[in-house]
Protein backbone atom coordinates (compact mmCIF):
# COMPACT_ATOMS: atom_id res chain seq x y z
CA UNK A 1 0.00 0.00 0.00
CA UNK A 2 2.90 2.06 0.06
CA UNK A 3 1.95 3.94 3.62
CA UNK A 4 4.64 5.91 5.50
CA UNK A 5 6.38 5.26 8.29
CA UNK A 6 4.58 4.85 12.18
CA UNK A 7 6.21 8.01 13.44
CA UNK A 8 4.25 10.03 10.67
CA UNK A 9 1.10 8.93 9.28
CA UNK A 10 -0.72 11.03 6.58
CA UNK A 11 -4.05 10.84 6.03
CA UNK A 12 -4.11 12.21 2.66
CA UNK A 13 -0.99 10.28 1.38
CA UNK A 14 -2.71 7.08 3.15
CA UNK A 15 -5.91 7.92 0.74
CA UNK A 16 -3.57 8.30 -2.12
CA UNK A 17 -2.25 4.78 -1.30
CA UNK A 18 -5.58 3.01 -0.77
CA UNK A 19 -7.08 4.38 -4.29
CA UNK A 20 -3.48 3.36 -5.83
CA UNK A 21 -4.31 0.34 -4.74
CA UNK A 22 -8.11 -0.44 -5.28
CA UNK A 23 -7.63 1.07 -8.76
CA UNK A 24 -8.66 -2.48 -10.36
CA UNK A 25 -11.49 -2.63 -8.32
CA UNK A 26 -13.19 -3.77 -4.86
CA UNK A 27 -14.11 -7.40 -5.81
CA UNK A 28 -11.13 -9.99 -4.94
CA UNK A 29 -12.41 -13.33 -7.20
CA UNK A 30 -10.05 -15.95 -8.05
CA UNK A 31 -6.75 -14.59 -6.76
CA UNK A 32 -7.52 -11.31 -8.41
CA UNK A 33 -9.07 -7.44 -8.14
CA UNK A 34 -11.74 -6.38 -10.30
CA UNK A 35 -14.61 -4.33 -10.39
CA UNK A 36 -18.03 -4.80 -9.65
CA UNK A 37 -20.78 -4.93 -11.90
CA UNK A 38 -23.80 -3.79 -10.42
CA UNK A 39 -23.71 -0.98 -11.88
CA UNK A 40 -23.62 1.16 -8.82
CA UNK A 41 -20.92 2.59 -6.44
CA UNK A 42 -20.41 3.31 -2.90
CA UNK A 43 -17.90 5.74 -1.16
CA UNK A 44 -16.17 4.95 1.74
CA UNK A 45 -15.56 7.82 4.01
CA UNK A 46 -13.29 8.55 6.71
CA UNK A 47 -15.80 9.17 9.79
CA UNK A 48 -13.32 11.43 11.47
CA UNK A 49 -13.68 14.12 8.17
CA UNK A 50 -16.78 12.99 6.83
CA UNK A 51 -14.11 13.07 3.14
CA UNK A 52 -14.21 10.47 0.90
CA UNK A 53 -11.26 7.58 0.57
CA UNK A 54 -12.60 5.54 -1.91
CA UNK A 55 -15.41 4.99 -4.73
CA UNK A 56 -16.10 1.75 -6.05
CA UNK A 57 -17.93 -0.56 -8.14
CA UNK A 58 -20.25 -2.27 -5.97
CA UNK A 59 -20.63 -6.32 -6.27
CA UNK A 60 -24.05 -7.50 -7.94
CA UNK A 61 -25.32 -11.20 -8.03
CA UNK A 62 -23.04 -12.04 -11.54
CA UNK A 63 -19.79 -11.18 -8.85
CA UNK A 64 -21.22 -13.09 -6.12
CA UNK A 65 -21.68 -15.95 -8.46
CA UNK A 66 -18.40 -15.58 -9.96
CA UNK A 67 -16.81 -15.84 -6.24
CA UNK A 68 -18.71 -19.22 -5.61
CA UNK A 69 -17.51 -20.25 -9.10
CA UNK A 70 -14.22 -19.71 -8.02
CA UNK A 71 -14.64 -21.06 -4.76
CA UNK A 72 -15.98 -24.38 -6.17
CA UNK A 73 -13.24 -25.21 -8.50
CA UNK A 74 -10.68 -24.38 -5.69
CA UNK A 75 -12.64 -26.43 -3.35
CA UNK A 76 -11.53 -30.50 -4.30
CA UNK A 77 -7.14 -29.45 -4.46
CA UNK A 78 -7.60 -27.53 -1.04
CA UNK A 79 -9.68 -29.98 0.83
CA UNK A 80 -7.26 -32.82 -0.49
CA UNK A 81 -4.16 -30.72 0.87
CA UNK A 82 -2.97 -32.04 3.98
CA UNK A 83 -2.90 -30.82 7.54
CA UNK A 84 0.56 -29.87 6.95
CA UNK A 85 0.13 -28.30 3.89
CA UNK A 86 -2.64 -25.80 4.76
CA UNK A 87 -0.48 -25.34 7.98
CA UNK A 88 2.44 -24.21 6.28
CA UNK A 89 0.67 -22.04 4.10
CA UNK A 90 -1.19 -20.23 6.88
CA UNK A 91 2.27 -19.66 9.05
CA UNK A 92 3.44 -17.92 6.03
CA UNK A 93 0.05 -15.72 5.80
CA UNK A 94 0.76 -14.68 9.73
CA UNK A 95 4.27 -13.64 8.65
CA UNK A 96 2.89 -11.74 5.54
CA UNK A 97 0.22 -10.00 7.88
CA UNK A 98 2.86 -9.10 10.55
CA UNK A 99 4.72 -7.37 8.06
CA UNK A 100 1.97 -5.55 6.69
CA UNK A 101 0.51 -4.44 10.20
CA UNK A 102 1.30 -0.79 9.88
CA UNK A 103 -0.44 -0.75 6.45
CA UNK A 104 -3.37 -2.54 7.52
CA UNK A 105 -3.72 -0.79 11.09
CA UNK A 106 -3.91 2.73 8.74
CA UNK A 107 -6.35 1.18 6.59
CA UNK A 108 -8.55 -0.14 9.50
CA UNK A 109 -8.16 3.42 10.89
CA UNK A 110 -9.24 5.46 7.87
CA UNK A 111 -12.36 3.67 7.24
CA UNK A 112 -13.47 3.03 10.71
CA UNK A 113 -12.12 6.22 12.20
CA UNK A 114 -10.56 3.73 14.63
CA UNK A 115 -7.43 5.72 16.76
CA UNK A 116 -3.83 4.65 15.84
CA UNK A 117 -3.61 3.02 19.11
CA UNK A 118 -6.54 0.05 19.00
CA UNK A 119 -5.94 -0.50 15.68
CA UNK A 120 -1.75 -0.91 16.37
CA UNK A 121 -2.36 -2.70 19.93
CA UNK A 122 -5.60 -4.65 18.98
CA UNK A 123 -6.78 -5.24 15.44
CA UNK A 124 -4.03 -5.84 14.18
CA UNK A 125 -2.06 -8.19 16.79
CA UNK A 126 -5.26 -9.98 17.49
CA UNK A 127 -5.17 -10.69 13.84
CA UNK A 128 -1.77 -12.05 13.29
CA UNK A 129 -2.25 -14.35 16.87
CA UNK A 130 -5.44 -15.63 15.42
CA UNK A 131 -3.34 -16.72 12.23
CA UNK A 132 -0.55 -17.99 13.54
CA UNK A 133 -3.28 -19.94 16.15
CA UNK A 134 -5.35 -21.25 13.33
CA UNK A 135 -1.83 -22.34 11.18
CA UNK A 136 -1.25 -24.81 14.44
CA UNK A 137 -4.74 -25.71 14.74
CA UNK A 138 -4.98 -27.43 11.12
CA UNK A 139 -2.84 -29.96 11.97
CA UNK A 140 -4.77 -31.06 15.17
CA UNK A 141 -8.13 -31.27 13.25
CA UNK A 142 -9.19 -34.73 14.30
CA UNK A 143 -12.18 -37.22 14.42
CA UNK A 144 -12.91 -40.55 16.93
CA UNK A 145 -10.28 -42.68 17.02
CA UNK A 146 -11.33 -45.99 15.00
CA UNK A 147 -13.10 -49.00 17.85
CA UNK A 148 -15.50 -51.80 17.70
CA UNK A 149 -18.70 -50.75 19.23
CA UNK A 150 -21.22 -53.10 18.10
CA UNK A 151 -18.78 -56.34 18.67
CA UNK A 152 -18.42 -57.08 14.36
CA UNK A 153 -17.59 -53.85 13.15
CA UNK A 154 -14.75 -51.01 13.19
CA UNK A 155 -15.99 -47.25 13.64
CA UNK A 156 -14.39 -44.19 13.37
CA UNK A 157 -15.34 -40.87 12.15
CA UNK A 158 -14.20 -38.54 9.67
CA UNK A 159 -14.17 -34.85 10.06
CA UNK A 160 -14.86 -33.30 6.29
CA UNK A 161 -14.85 -29.89 5.11
CA UNK A 162 -18.20 -28.70 4.09
CA UNK A 163 -17.24 -26.91 0.61
CA UNK A 164 -17.81 -23.20 -0.19
CA UNK A 165 -18.49 -21.34 2.98
CA UNK A 166 -20.09 -17.65 2.10
CA UNK A 167 -20.02 -15.34 4.93
CA UNK A 168 -20.95 -12.00 5.74
CA UNK A 169 -18.80 -9.66 8.25
CA UNK A 170 -19.68 -6.17 10.14
CA UNK A 171 -18.30 -3.00 10.10
CA UNK A 172 -17.45 -2.39 13.56
CA UNK A 173 -13.64 -4.84 13.53
CA UNK A 174 -13.77 -5.08 9.74
CA UNK A 175 -10.23 -6.74 9.48
CA UNK A 176 -11.02 -8.88 12.86
CA UNK A 177 -14.29 -10.05 11.54
CA UNK A 178 -12.55 -11.39 8.45
CA UNK A 179 -10.01 -13.59 9.83
CA UNK A 180 -12.72 -14.91 12.04
CA UNK A 181 -14.59 -16.06 9.39
CA UNK A 182 -11.79 -16.82 6.98
CA UNK A 183 -9.68 -18.37 9.24
CA UNK A 184 -11.63 -21.44 10.70
CA UNK A 185 -13.03 -22.26 7.24
CA UNK A 186 -9.96 -22.41 5.31
CA UNK A 187 -7.66 -24.34 8.05
CA UNK A 188 -10.70 -27.03 8.01
CA UNK A 189 -10.02 -27.44 3.85
CA UNK A 190 -12.87 -25.47 3.04
CA UNK A 191 -13.38 -22.33 0.54
CA UNK A 192 -15.03 -19.21 1.28
CA UNK A 193 -16.73 -16.31 -0.04
CA UNK A 194 -16.72 -13.32 1.92
CA UNK A 195 -19.08 -9.94 1.70
CA UNK A 196 -17.60 -7.28 4.47
CA UNK A 197 -19.80 -4.10 5.31
CA UNK A 198 -19.95 -1.99 1.68
CA UNK A 199 -18.51 1.11 4.04
CA UNK A 200 -15.93 -0.82 4.90
CA UNK A 201 -14.23 -3.33 2.32
CA UNK A 202 -10.49 -2.36 2.89
CA UNK A 203 -8.30 -4.65 5.21
CA UNK A 204 -10.80 -7.22 3.82
CA UNK A 205 -9.34 -7.03 0.42
CA UNK A 206 -5.88 -6.51 1.88
CA UNK A 207 -6.14 -9.71 4.26
CA UNK A 208 -7.07 -12.04 1.21
CA UNK A 209 -4.31 -10.50 -0.91
CA UNK A 210 -1.77 -10.71 2.05
CA UNK A 211 -3.41 -15.04 1.88
CA UNK A 212 -2.27 -15.30 -2.03
CA UNK A 213 0.80 -13.42 -1.35
CA UNK A 214 1.56 -15.91 1.53
CA UNK A 215 0.79 -18.99 -1.00
CA UNK A 216 -2.94 -19.81 -0.72
CA UNK A 217 -4.39 -20.71 -3.98
CA UNK A 218 -6.37 -18.66 -5.98
CA UNK A 219 -9.69 -18.63 -5.21
CA UNK A 220 -9.72 -20.66 -1.38
CA UNK A 221 -10.53 -17.12 -0.39
CA UNK A 222 -13.06 -13.89 -2.12
CA UNK A 223 -14.03 -10.87 -1.13
CA UNK A 224 -17.30 -9.65 -2.78
CA UNK A 225 -18.02 -6.11 -1.62
CA UNK A 226 -21.67 -4.96 -2.28
CA UNK A 227 -24.19 -4.39 -0.49
CA UNK A 228 -26.44 -6.70 1.98
CA UNK A 229 -29.74 -6.95 -0.08
CA UNK A 230 -28.06 -7.26 -3.25
CA UNK A 231 -24.92 -9.38 -2.90
CA UNK A 232 -25.40 -10.47 1.01
CA UNK A 233 -28.65 -12.03 0.23
CA UNK A 234 -27.59 -13.54 -2.72
CA UNK A 235 -24.68 -14.90 -1.46
CA UNK A 236 -26.89 -16.50 1.31
CA UNK A 237 -29.46 -18.28 -0.87
CA UNK A 238 -26.78 -19.61 -3.11
CA UNK A 239 -27.93 -22.98 -4.08
CA UNK A 240 -23.60 -24.06 -4.17
CA UNK A 241 -22.90 -22.02 -1.22
CA UNK A 242 -23.73 -24.85 1.83
CA UNK A 243 -23.08 -22.89 4.90
CA UNK A 244 -23.36 -19.34 5.92
CA UNK A 245 -21.72 -18.02 8.59
CA UNK A 246 -22.73 -14.05 10.05
CA UNK A 247 -21.81 -11.35 12.57
CA UNK A 248 -24.61 -8.55 12.57
CA UNK A 249 -27.76 -7.75 14.27
CA UNK A 250 -30.33 -9.75 15.70
CA UNK A 251 -32.87 -8.47 13.14
CA UNK A 252 -30.36 -8.73 10.15
CA UNK A 253 -29.48 -12.20 11.34
CA UNK A 254 -33.43 -13.37 11.62
CA UNK A 255 -33.14 -12.51 7.66
CA UNK A 256 -29.86 -14.41 7.69
CA UNK A 257 -31.68 -17.41 9.23
CA UNK A 258 -34.71 -17.27 6.97
CA UNK A 259 -32.76 -17.49 3.57
CA UNK A 260 -30.28 -20.00 4.52
CA UNK A 261 -33.18 -22.30 5.82
CA UNK A 262 -34.98 -22.20 2.48
CA UNK A 263 -31.99 -23.84 0.78
CA UNK A 264 -31.30 -26.26 4.00
CA UNK A 265 -27.44 -25.40 4.87
CA UNK A 266 -25.66 -25.20 7.81
CA UNK A 267 -25.79 -21.68 9.86
CA UNK A 268 -23.65 -20.17 12.06
CA UNK A 269 -24.81 -16.30 13.48
CA UNK A 270 -22.99 -14.07 15.81
CA UNK A 271 -25.72 -11.31 16.36
CA UNK A 272 -26.28 -8.59 18.78
CA UNK A 273 -25.68 -8.10 22.75
CA UNK A 274 -26.58 -5.94 25.74
CA UNK A 275 -23.92 -7.24 28.32
CA UNK A 276 -24.55 -6.61 31.82
CA UNK A 277 -21.53 -5.69 34.47
CA UNK A 278 -22.68 -6.87 38.03
CA UNK A 279 -20.64 -5.57 40.64
CA UNK A 280 -21.08 -7.14 44.54
CA UNK A 281 -20.53 -4.74 47.40
CA UNK A 282 -17.10 -6.86 48.36
CA UNK A 283 -15.61 -5.46 44.63
CA UNK A 284 -12.71 -3.27 44.39
CA UNK A 285 -14.61 -0.13 43.81
CA UNK A 286 -11.44 1.70 41.38
CA UNK A 287 -10.97 -1.79 39.76
CA UNK A 288 -14.77 -1.93 38.41
CA UNK A 289 -15.09 2.11 37.54
CA UNK A 290 -11.85 1.73 35.45
CA UNK A 291 -13.02 -1.88 34.22
CA UNK A 292 -16.53 0.20 33.08
CA UNK A 293 -15.52 2.99 31.74
CA UNK A 294 -12.79 0.72 29.33
CA UNK A 295 -15.80 -1.86 28.38
CA UNK A 296 -18.07 0.36 27.91
CA UNK A 297 -16.06 2.67 25.24
CA UNK A 298 -13.96 0.02 23.66
CA UNK A 299 -14.16 1.06 19.80
CA UNK A 300 -16.70 3.79 20.74
CA UNK A 301 -18.74 1.54 22.70
CA UNK A 302 -19.43 -0.33 19.06
CA UNK A 303 -18.75 -4.13 19.90
CA UNK A 304 -21.32 -6.59 20.61
CA UNK A 305 -19.76 -7.78 23.95
CA UNK A 306 -19.22 -4.17 25.34
CA UNK A 307 -20.41 -3.02 28.90
CA UNK A 308 -23.66 -1.87 28.02
CA UNK A 309 -25.70 -2.10 31.49
CA UNK A 310 -23.81 -1.81 35.16
CA UNK A 311 -25.96 -3.23 37.96
CA UNK A 312 -23.97 -2.20 41.30
CA UNK A 313 -25.16 -3.49 44.94
CA UNK A 314 -26.23 -0.44 46.48
CA UNK A 315 -23.51 0.18 49.19
CA UNK A 316 -21.05 0.73 45.75
CA UNK A 317 -23.52 2.69 44.22
CA UNK A 318 -22.40 6.12 44.11
CA UNK A 319 -19.21 5.55 44.43
CA UNK A 320 -19.04 3.68 41.28
CA UNK A 321 -21.04 6.36 39.15
CA UNK A 322 -19.37 9.14 40.72
CA UNK A 323 -15.93 7.00 39.93
CA UNK A 324 -16.93 6.35 36.18
CA UNK A 325 -17.96 9.53 35.51
CA UNK A 326 -14.63 11.05 36.40
CA UNK A 327 -12.87 8.66 34.16
CA UNK A 328 -15.09 9.31 31.31
CA UNK A 329 -14.39 13.17 31.67
CA UNK A 330 -10.63 12.32 31.26
CA UNK A 331 -11.33 10.12 27.71
CA UNK A 332 -9.86 12.49 24.66
CA UNK A 333 -12.27 12.95 21.44
CA UNK A 334 -9.93 13.73 18.65
CA UNK A 335 -8.33 12.86 15.29
CA UNK A 336 -7.65 8.75 15.09
CA UNK A 337 -4.02 9.43 13.45
CA UNK A 338 -3.25 11.74 16.11
CA UNK A 339 -1.30 11.01 19.09
CA UNK A 340 -2.62 10.99 22.82
CA UNK A 341 -6.32 10.49 20.78
CA UNK A 342 -8.31 7.75 22.85
CA UNK A 343 -11.89 7.50 21.52
CA UNK A 344 -12.68 8.24 17.99
CA UNK A 345 -15.66 8.91 15.59
CA UNK A 346 -18.61 6.39 15.60
CA UNK A 347 -18.46 4.71 12.00
CA UNK A 348 -21.13 6.99 10.38
CA UNK A 349 -23.05 10.57 10.77
CA UNK A 350 -26.39 8.18 10.87
CA UNK A 351 -25.03 6.00 13.58
CA UNK A 352 -23.85 8.63 15.70
CA UNK A 353 -27.39 10.03 15.11
CA UNK A 354 -28.75 7.00 16.13
CA UNK A 355 -27.09 6.57 19.78
CA UNK A 356 -27.94 10.49 20.33
CA UNK A 357 -31.47 10.06 19.53
CA UNK A 358 -31.19 7.17 22.35
CA UNK A 359 -29.85 9.34 25.21
CA UNK A 360 -32.16 12.13 23.88
CA UNK A 361 -35.52 10.06 24.35
CA UNK A 362 -34.04 8.68 27.84
CA UNK A 363 -33.85 12.26 28.69
CA UNK A 364 -37.31 11.96 30.13
CA UNK A 365 -36.85 9.32 32.42
CA UNK A 366 -33.34 8.97 33.23
CA UNK A 367 -30.24 11.25 34.08
CA UNK A 368 -27.60 11.83 32.04
CA UNK A 369 -24.40 12.40 34.58
CA UNK A 370 -21.99 13.09 31.61
CA UNK A 371 -21.87 13.37 27.86
CA UNK A 372 -24.73 13.28 25.83
CA UNK A 373 -24.22 16.22 23.70
CA UNK A 374 -22.80 15.92 19.66
CA UNK A 375 -19.53 17.68 20.11
CA UNK A 376 -19.46 21.44 18.04
CA UNK A 377 -16.17 23.08 16.72
CA UNK A 378 -13.09 20.56 15.69
CA UNK A 379 -14.93 17.92 15.61
CA UNK A 380 -18.34 18.78 14.15
CA UNK A 381 -17.22 17.67 10.96
CA UNK A 382 -16.73 13.84 12.12
CA UNK A 383 -19.25 10.98 13.47
CA UNK A 384 -18.38 12.09 17.01
CA UNK A 385 -20.12 11.27 20.24
CA UNK A 386 -18.63 11.41 23.60
CA UNK A 387 -19.03 8.90 26.47
CA UNK A 388 -21.86 9.24 28.22
CA UNK A 389 -23.08 7.99 31.33
CA UNK A 390 -27.00 7.64 32.55
CA UNK A 391 -28.64 6.45 35.73
CA UNK A 392 -32.47 6.63 36.93
CA UNK A 393 -33.45 4.20 34.20
CA UNK A 394 -35.82 1.62 34.72
CA UNK A 395 -34.75 -2.40 33.96
CA UNK A 396 -37.58 -2.15 31.01
CA UNK A 397 -36.76 1.31 29.08
CA UNK A 398 -35.10 1.16 26.11
CA UNK A 399 -31.55 2.28 26.63
CA UNK A 400 -31.51 -0.83 28.89
CA UNK A 401 -33.03 -3.18 26.63
CA UNK A 402 -31.89 -2.28 23.39
CA UNK A 403 -28.30 -2.13 22.23
CA UNK A 404 -27.51 1.17 21.28
CA UNK A 405 -23.54 0.77 19.95
CA UNK A 406 -22.05 3.77 20.88
CA UNK A 407 -20.69 5.10 23.80
CA UNK A 408 -23.33 4.73 26.32
CA UNK A 409 -23.05 3.22 29.83
CA UNK A 410 -26.32 2.70 31.79
CA UNK A 411 -25.79 1.99 35.92
CA UNK A 412 -28.62 0.53 37.78
CA UNK A 413 -28.44 0.13 41.77
CA UNK A 414 -29.87 -3.49 42.91
CA UNK A 415 -30.07 -5.25 46.73
CA UNK A 416 -29.28 -8.70 46.85
CA UNK A 417 -27.30 -11.13 44.89
CA UNK A 418 -30.47 -12.64 43.60
CA UNK A 419 -31.93 -9.73 42.26
CA UNK A 420 -28.26 -8.58 40.50
CA UNK A 421 -28.03 -12.15 38.53
CA UNK A 422 -32.01 -11.50 37.36
CA UNK A 423 -31.49 -7.69 36.24
CA UNK A 424 -28.38 -9.25 34.47
CA UNK A 425 -30.53 -11.86 32.51
CA UNK A 426 -33.68 -9.89 32.05
CA UNK A 427 -32.90 -8.86 28.32
CA UNK A 428 -33.32 -11.37 25.07
CA UNK A 429 -29.13 -11.62 24.47
CA UNK A 430 -26.36 -13.56 25.77
CA UNK A 431 -22.95 -12.62 24.27
CA UNK A 432 -21.00 -11.35 26.98
CA UNK A 433 -21.01 -10.84 30.94
CA UNK A 434 -19.03 -10.01 33.78
CA UNK A 435 -19.41 -10.31 37.72
CA UNK A 436 -16.86 -8.11 39.94
CA UNK A 437 -16.06 -9.73 43.35
CA UNK A 438 -13.88 -10.71 45.93
CA UNK A 439 -15.71 -13.91 46.96
CA UNK A 440 -14.87 -16.69 44.84
CA UNK A 441 -18.35 -18.61 45.78
CA UNK A 442 -20.21 -15.42 44.28
CA UNK A 443 -17.56 -15.57 41.39
CA UNK A 444 -18.58 -19.06 40.73
CA UNK A 445 -22.71 -18.26 40.91
CA UNK A 446 -22.39 -15.74 38.68
CA UNK A 447 -21.01 -17.72 36.13
CA UNK A 448 -22.89 -20.56 36.37
CA UNK A 449 -26.45 -18.71 36.75
CA UNK A 450 -25.39 -15.95 33.66
CA UNK A 451 -26.80 -16.56 30.36
CA UNK A 452 -23.78 -15.68 28.12
CA UNK A 453 -21.27 -16.63 25.91
CA UNK A 454 -18.39 -15.43 27.67
CA UNK A 455 -18.03 -14.29 31.68
CA UNK A 456 -15.71 -12.43 32.68
CA UNK A 457 -14.32 -11.91 36.31
CA UNK A 458 -13.26 -9.30 37.60
CA UNK A 459 -12.62 -8.06 33.78
CA UNK A 460 -14.47 -7.64 31.05
CA UNK A 461 -13.60 -7.18 27.01
CA UNK A 462 -10.04 -9.27 26.66
CA UNK A 463 -10.61 -12.34 23.74
CA UNK A 464 -7.44 -15.00 22.80
CA UNK A 465 -7.44 -17.52 19.71
CA UNK A 466 -7.70 -20.25 22.17
CA UNK A 467 -10.92 -19.84 23.62
CA UNK A 468 -14.45 -19.67 21.82
CA UNK A 469 -16.69 -16.32 20.91
CA UNK A 470 -20.36 -16.99 20.24
CA UNK A 471 -23.39 -16.41 22.09
CA UNK A 472 -26.71 -18.01 23.81
CA UNK A 473 -30.56 -16.64 23.04
CA UNK A 474 -31.26 -13.92 20.63
CA UNK A 475 -27.25 -13.65 20.29
CA UNK A 476 -26.96 -16.50 17.78
CA UNK A 477 -25.66 -20.01 18.22
CA UNK A 478 -22.22 -21.29 17.13
CA UNK A 479 -18.45 -20.31 17.88
CA UNK A 480 -15.86 -17.88 16.14
CA UNK A 481 -12.33 -18.70 17.07
CA UNK A 482 -10.48 -21.66 19.15
CA UNK A 483 -10.60 -25.24 17.94
CA UNK A 484 -14.58 -25.32 18.94
CA UNK A 485 -15.17 -23.16 15.76
CA UNK A 486 -14.30 -26.71 13.24
CA UNK A 487 -17.64 -27.66 14.76
CA UNK A 488 -19.14 -25.16 12.27
CA UNK A 489 -16.73 -25.41 9.72
CA UNK A 490 -16.72 -29.58 9.03
CA UNK A 491 -19.44 -32.25 8.81
CA UNK A 492 -19.04 -35.58 11.00
CA UNK A 493 -19.57 -38.56 9.09
CA UNK A 494 -19.34 -42.17 10.27
CA UNK A 495 -16.86 -44.68 8.59
CA UNK A 496 -17.90 -48.66 9.47
CA UNK A 497 -16.30 -51.68 8.44
CA UNK A 498 -17.48 -55.08 8.77
CA UNK A 499 -14.77 -57.48 10.51
CA UNK A 500 -16.67 -60.70 10.11
CA UNK A 501 -16.75 -61.38 6.34
CA UNK A 502 -19.55 -63.43 6.65
CA UNK A 503 -22.25 -63.03 3.78
CA UNK A 504 -25.09 -63.66 6.07
CA UNK A 505 -25.58 -61.63 8.70
CA UNK A 506 -27.48 -62.51 11.93
CA UNK A 507 -29.71 -59.41 11.52
CA UNK A 508 -30.54 -60.12 8.14
CA UNK A 509 -33.44 -62.39 9.73
CA UNK A 510 -35.35 -59.63 10.27
CA UNK A 511 -35.82 -59.12 6.68
CA UNK A 512 -36.12 -62.67 5.51
CA UNK A 513 -36.00 -66.33 7.09
CA UNK A 514 -34.88 -67.18 10.93
CA UNK A 515 -32.71 -67.64 12.76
Amino acid sequence: MGFQTARTPDKAEDTAAVRERFAAGAQFIGGRLRPGTSGRTHTVTDPATGREVLTYRLAGPADVDAAVAAARDAFPGWARATPGERSEVLHRFAAVLDERAEDLARAESLQCGKPLKLTREFDVPGTVDNTSFFAGAARHLQGQAAGEYSGDHTSYIRREPVGVVGSIAPWNYPLQMAAWKILPAVAAGNTIVLKPAENTPLTSLMFAQAATDAGLPDGVINIVSGAGREAGEHLVGHPDVAMTSFTGSTAVGKRVAELATATVKRLHLELGGKAPFVVFDDADVEAAAQGAAAGALINTGQDCTAATRAYVQRPLYEAFVARVAELMETVRLGDPYRDGTDLGPLISHAQRDRVAAFVDRARSYATVVTGGEIPKGGLGDGAYYPPTLVTGAAQDSEIVQHEIFGPVLVVLPFDGDDEGLALADDTPYGLAASAWTRDVYRAGRATREIQAGCVWVNDHIPIISEMPHGGYRASGFGKDMSTYSFEEYTQVKHVMFDNTAIARKDWHRTVFGDR
